[in-house]
């Protein structure tokens, strides 16, 4: 019904998020290691967020769930709110947390690379 709403309202705050690191990160020194950014990072995770919300929205709107008149939602119109919302803290909160628990994967590999190459850089000087 609507459970798209909570992986899109988290892209929402991490793109805001995204946008004030990579501001602070202007300044941030440079080092023979290449690293990357935190907001480089974040940028992976507003991807994957943005993309899984945008087709789940579509799925949605595909099957009537979603129409183009207010109140936009056929659950809300049909009034069965309560069970929308049971979708979204179910179905909608895992989806959510599982997409940024393989993103936090992805830094942790990455994280693992950096530490990997800076070694190595240390050996050969």
């Amino acid at each position: 019904m609507a459970c798209f709403l909570v992986p899109t309202t988290e892209a929402i705050v991490t793109t805001v998020a995204t946008k004030v690191i990579k501001s602070k990160e202007k300044n941030a020194e440079h080092t023979e290691v290449p690293k990357v950014h935190l907001s480089t990072k974040m940028g992976w995770l507003n991807k994957m967020l943005w993309g899984g919300s945008a087709l789940l929205a579509f799925e949605h709107l595909w099957h009537g769930e979603v129409i183009p008149t207010f109140p936009f939602l056929t659950a809300v119109k049909e009034g069965e709110t309560s069970g929308m919302l049971a979708e979204m803290s179910t179905a909608g909160v895992a989806m959510a947390v599982l997409v940024t628990l393989v993103w936090v994967g992805m830094v942790v590999a990455v994280s693992y690379m950096e530490k990997s190459a800076k070694k190595t850089a240390k050996e050969g000087e």
